[in-house]
């Protein structure tokens, strides 16, 4: 019951704790208990405080030094475990110094291990040759031992390291000075982290030689009341680009202050220096507590800071002429200030020099003459244009970018009056090419008839030192008539894509905005009586459908000139009756002509010759496995599907034949220009027209 009132030592759960079987120790057969040693002193620990003479052989400012140690001895197993208190700066390896185990004595008793009754104090202990000397433990430690027999000895005295108390004494002469002044700035640095406040400034150096009106920014940091100055540099100012007119620091009100010489001007003064004997010399200094020799400086606060006043930086008078929201919202909300009238400090800009550049020579393109004249040098690179719309308007894919035009040359020569020609327009780089259709026997060569270029506007003077205007894609549409490096030519016609583009971006093609279109025959509402009339005379069946021509006669009539071709093919689009999914025989004729031109099939001769020689009685009919076999002999490069339909279109239902005709010459040659057709659609809704036009409804 003894050991049960026992309080635990301050050692505490050791570092490495070794599990041991259970025994019974001496100190179970003192008190005459049967409980083992390992159950009934579970975490009780005797702590011992020792002390050792290290020697110092190779100093001669100290012999020795004094370590101290904790020896722990845990009841439970009998382990020690011995560590030195960790002291800041000692330059030693400090810790465990013996890990916790059993230890034996010394020799020659080396076969036996250290047990409670070997412990007291103001004794020497050695563990593993070293020599430790105990000079005092804990009240636990005293209570226990005297508990089981062991009569203690009086406390030893701790002797003082020599080595610390000479450190000690130099560290009295370094310290702060006395009263310690405290700034708590940190409080000030989370309050005001990474806000700023921002000032532009002026800084007029124009009365001086060379000077000239400096603008800056000034900002002033709240976290730390420093303050940084940038310079905003103009272009081409013929000044070296730094990255800071004054770096970030606190900035004096009356600086500079002078020139001292180094160490003039210090917080601390030293006042006289001392040393001991000559065996044991301590170095020190004294300081001067009354700080003689600050310089006391005022630096400026934010306080001192507001639009019109002049502040002193190194010399420099900056003026502060206008602030950000910011730093009106902060002195607005600590400082009650609310007058912020900015003061004017930009300079008022230079007069802008007209440059003039000599007229173009003729050689080379205009561009790259006008690059030889920007520089000293010349340009290495020729002129390449709009990089990024070429990016943004080349090719890909199935979006070609490219404006495609039949068109019809205007001339006065009969033999030209009929070359049709198409006209494409790049979008890419606001080129044009112009292509004419291969025609046989028609006297031209055809093929290209202008290469890929920019094309100027006519009535331009040719030596001159602005650039020319060239050709806009605006100005393409259908009925235009253009002019390409003297030669006219009238606009027929689009192709789908083109047209589908157009109305896309009406934005930049006018005359293809259906509004605006319908907008014209909207004015003419007073006629819309007769408008209807006039249809309903064009459809006596009442389909509320008109043909083409009908409809483009009637609309250009009602307006008396103010629609275009392009303005009459959008509204015909829009109102545009779908047609049959089923080709006709037209388009499966072009198709034919399609696959005939690309096989280069030329013996269209040889097949008429065929079919009039099977036609035994003249008729112009032959059965259609005739037909079919005809064509398969003269290898017609035709699929099957494609022939089929095609003989299906001119079967006679009377006598189940097929008529062979020779094709007209001149439509075949219109089919393999693979020129657009020039009626967008067939049939036009008029009855939705005159609905949405004149909101006229049906009787």
């Amino acid at each position: 019951m003894l050991l049960s009132e026992g309080k635990p030592g301050i050692g505490g759960e050791p570092l490495l704790r070794e599990k041991t079987k259970p025994k019974y120790s001496v100190f179970t057969k003192e008190i005459g208990s049967d409980v083992p040693s390992w159950v009934a002193f579970d975490r009780q620990v005797l702590s011992f405080d020792a002390y050792v003479e290290d020697e110092v052989p190779d100093k001669s400012q100290e012999k020795y030094r004094i370590r101290f140690y904790k020896i722990f001895f845990y009841l439970e197993d009998d382990t020690i475990q011995v560590t030195e208190p960790v002291v800041k700066n000692s330059g030693l390896r400090q810790g465990t110094f013996i890990q916790r185990r059993r230890i034996s004595l010394p020799p020659p008793d080396d076969d036996q291990f250290y047990t409670v009754y070997h412990f007291n104090i103001n004794i020497d202990i050695v563990f593993y040759g070293w020599a430790f000397k105990i000079y005092d433990c804990d009240v636990f430690t005293k209570n226990f031992l005297k508990k089981i027999g062991i009569k203690l000895n009086p406390p030893g005295e701790c002797p003082e390291d020599p080595y610390m108390k000479t450190w000690r004494q130099k560290l009295d002469c370094i310290r702060p000075l006395r009263p310690y002044e405290s700034f708590d700035t940190l409080k000030q640095f989370l309050e005001y982290d990474r806000k700023v406040l921002r000032f532009f400034c002026l800084w007029d150096d124009s009365a001086s030689l060379f000077g000239d009106r400096r603008e800056l920014i000034l900002l002033y940091f709240l976290s730390d009341d420093t303050i940084e100055i940038k310079e905003l540099l103009p272009h081409n100012t013929g000044r070296d680009a730094m990255p800071f007119f004054l770096r970030r620091r606190k900035l004096p009100k009356y600086g500079p202050p002078g020139i001292y010489q180094p160490g003039a001007i210090t917080d601390r003064v030293v006042l006289n220096l001392y040393s001991g004997l000559a065996e044991n010399r301590v170095y020190g200094y004294l300081l001067d507590k009354c700080k003689l020799g600050k310089l006391e400086q005022e630096f400026y606060k934010d306080s001192d800071l507001s639009i019109g006043t002049t502040i002193n930086v190194w010399g420099r008078k900056v003026l502060l002429c206008d602030c950000d929201e910011f730093t009106k919202t902060y002195y607005k909300t600590k400082y009650g200030i609310e007058n912020f009238t900015s003061i004017p400090w930009k300079a008022p800009s230079p007069p802008k020099i007209e440059r003039k550049f000599p007229p173009y020579t003729g050689f080379g393109s205009e561009e790259d003459s006008l690059r030889s004249c920007i520089g000293l040098v010349p340009m290495p690179r020729p002129n390449l244009g709009n990089f990024r719309k070429f990016m943004e308007k080349d090719s890909y894919g199935s979006i070609s970018n490219i404006l495609r035009f039949f068109a019809k040359l205007i001339t006065h020569k009969c033999a030209d009056v009929d070359r049709l020609f198409i006209i494409s327009y790049f979008l890419s780089d606001d080129t044009i090419s112009v292509f004419e259709p291969i025609e046989r026997n028609s006297g031209n060569a055809g093929g290209q008839f202008l290469k890929r270029m920019r094309v100027k506007k006519p009535g331009q003077e040719v030596f001159k030192s602005e650039l020319s205007e060239y050709m806009k894609v605006e100005e393409l549409y259908i009925g235009a008539t253009v002019n390409v490096n003297g030669y006219l030519f009238l606009l027929l016609n689009a192709d789908e894509y083109t047209l589908k583009f157009m109305e896309k971006n009406s934005e930049k093609f006018p005359f293809s905005n259906l509004e605006l279109a319908l907008q014209k025959l909207k004015d003419e509402k007073s006629k819309s009586r007769e408008i209807k009339q006039v249809f309903r005379d064009a459809d006596p069946a009442f389909t509320k459908m008109v043909d083409y021509n009908t409809f483009r006669d009637i609309v250009m009539t009602i307006t008396v000139g103010k629609l275009i071709e392009q303005e009459l093919v959008t509204i015909a689009r829009h109102y545009g009756v779908p047609e049959d999914p089923c080709p006709d025989t037209n388009t499966l004729i072009a198709m034919a002509h399609e696959q005939l031109k690309k096989n280069f099939f030329e013996n269209f001769e040889r097949l008429i010759y065929s079919c009039v020689y099977q036609d035994r009685e003249k008729k112009k009919v032959l059965p259609s496995k005739d037909i079919k076999r005809l064509c398969k002999s003269s290898r017609l490069p035709l699929t099957d599907d494609l022939l089929g339909s095609l003989l299906s279109k001119v079967y006679d239902s009377t006598d189940r034949q097929l008529h062979f005709v020779t094709i007209d010459e001149q439509r075949c040659e219109d089919m393999w220009l693979g020129m657009p057709s020039p009626i967008p659609t067939k049939y036009i809704n008029y009855f939705q027209f005159l609905k949405d036009v004149y909101g006229l409804e049906e009787e």
